[in-house]
């Protein structure tokens, strides 16, 4: 879920504590940007729109070692913005598929990997998104954040936290809300619903 996307990508950034900590709150604030970009296709190509599991990682290579090189602002930044964006892609082929029940596991459509220009099966590490053992990861991701930053980044990690516990509570709900919604839309929005609400 997103949530846990975004706290991952916050988390990366905690070696910054020690090693810069005036860059720090930048490495949190980029890396939770990072970990929230992939998810912005949600109703346009979901997972494969603006989930890039090889072209992040591979660009974050370069990024991070500018940022080794010369720790400014703009490197720390862009490279812990690419590396949460990389961890998002990649993490999402260990969770559930690409469909409106996960739980059901009906899907081999985890994430796109445009380099070999074909589907990632999902491998199920999380059974899907809102699962407990999600949740748990999102716990245990951001008890260390709770440490580690100060406000305003903490408030954010408090809201990102109960955003969490919001949505495992009522995931499964969610999915039969938008079955039960989505066959009353009119027709001429079915062009602008994701191919997993039909």
């Amino acid at each position: 879920m997103l949530p846990t996307h975004v706290l991952a990508g916050m988390l990366l950034a905690a070696p910054l504590v020690r090693a810069a900590p005036e860059l720090a709150p930048v490495g949190f604030a980029a890396g939770f940007l990072g970990g929230l970009l992939p998810d912005l296709d949600m109703y346009t190509g979901h997972r494969r729109t603006l989930h890039y599991p090889v072209y992040y990682s591979v660009l974050a290579v370069p990024a991070l070692l500018a940022a080794v090189a010369a720790p400014s602002t703009l490197t720390v930044g862009v490279a812990f913005f690419l590396l949460g964006a990389a961890l998002h892609s990649v993490a999402d082929m260990y969770g559930g598929g690409l469909e409106l029940r996960p739980w059901e596991g009906n899907s081999d459509r985890a994430v796109y990997d445009h380099h070999r220009e074909k589907w990632i099966a999902p491998r199920r590490g999380v059974r899907y998104d809102g699962a407990v053992e999600d949740l748990a990861l999102s716990v245990g991701l951001g008890v260390p954040l709770l440490l580690l930053v100060d406000s305003p980044l903490r408030q954010i990690v408090i809201g990102t936290l109960a955003v969490a516990v919001a949505y495992t509570v009522l995931r499964r709900r969610l999915a039969e809300i938008a079955a039960a919604v989505i066959p009353l839309l009119p027709s001429s929005l079915d062009p602008y619903l994701p191919d997993r609400y039909r």
